[in-house]
């Protein structure tokens, strides 16, 4: 019943011996498969982007790991699931556990988006908000300022906001995720 079960859906960071972090992802494709986990276990990932360097004069794109030592893991947190994912080969823990036997805290969405943007990923961006609402911005520059969304442009995930800034109201370019509804 793969795929059934997509509520409570969350993304975890997993901690690894550093330079194994291939064989964990391998490791954890194995055992998802094998024990039939496909329905709490969904992507896992090791956050990498490409980077152009010129070498004698040529371009060379290289992978370079942006965490070494970490993968992540999106994964529904059951007990089974989360023995499962510790208990791996190569690894170590997971990462926001106080230990003791607590299970680990998610990464939140405003952790998650910027790592899987740096890596081409695109990512469902959930508005609560509309043409015309007034919003608060909740990260960036211009964190604590509130204002009206003017336009919304979901291809680049940024809205323009009418700030008042300074005693005019000033159109800003902000990335949706640097948004949120004002109750």
């Amino acid at each position: 019943m793969a795929g059934m079960n997509d509520e409570g859906r969350q993304w975890y960071v997993v901690n690894t011996y550093s330079g194994h972090e291939n064989k964990v992802k391998e490791n954890l494709e194995k055992r998802v498969e094998s024990m039939g986990l496909q329905d709490l276990l969904f992507q896992i990932l090791i956050p990498e982007h490409v980077e152009t360097e010129i070498k004698d004069g040529k371009k060379i794109n290289k992978t370079k790991n942006m965490f070494p030592g970490y993968v992540l893991v999106e994964m529904i947190m059951t007990d089974e699931a989360w023995y499962v994912v510790r208990n791996t080969s190569g690894v170590t823990g997971f990462i926001g556990s106080s230990g003791g036997g607590a299970k680990p805290f998610p990464l939140q969405k405003h952790e998650l988006d910027p790592i899987l943007k740096k890596m081409g990923l695109k990512t469902a961006v959930d508005l609560d908000f509309t043409v015309g609402d007034e919003v608060n911005i909740i990260q960036g520059p211009f964190v604590g300022k509130s204002g009206r969304v003017e336009s919304i442009d979901m291809e680049k995930e940024i809205a323009k906001v009418l700030v008042d800034f300074l005693g005019n109201l000033t159109p800003m370019e902000v990335e949706l995720v640097q948004l949120e509804k004002m109750i």
